[in-house]
């Protein structure tokens, strides 16, 4: 699977990792996992230098319509921070933020460093 994960349910903290080619069907089953082991509410770092996205526009949409439902399903949803490889891949991240109209702390970085800080600065939900 390209993305690792673990979840620390003591910290309310999930971090995974992508690696290689990544495409729709590993973010959503990246997704599932997290809402089937009740860490939606957690703060999230996903890391995606190491990998390639491979989405088309219809992928994004996907993923958007995906995080919308959550927005309306779910209560509460912790803060999430991409770091992204460069400049081109922060900008479908932001767009796939966009679109999720998620109504909750998300940001886009090129530093772990940065977004581990901003990470930890998010409040508990």
């Amino acid at each position: 699977m390209p993305i690792q994960f673990k979840i620390d349910h003591d910290r309310r903290h999930v971090e995974a990792k992508a690696e290689g080619v990544v495409g729709l069907a590993d973010v959503e089953a990246f997704l599932d996992a997290i809402v089937v082991q009740g860490a939606i509410p957690y703060r999230k770092l996903f890391d995606g230098r190491l990998a390639v996205g491979k989405y088309n526009d219809n992928d994004v949409m996907m993923l958007g319509a995906r995080i919308s439902a959550y927005a309306a399903n779910l209560e509460t949803r912790g803060a999430v921070a991409i770091i992204a490889p460069n400049e081109e891949a922060s900008i479908l991240a932001k767009r796939f933020i966009n679109l999720g109209k998620s109504g909750r702390a998300a940001e886009v970085f090129l530093s772990e460093a940065e977004a581990g800080k901003w990470l930890e600065a998010q409040p508990e939900v």
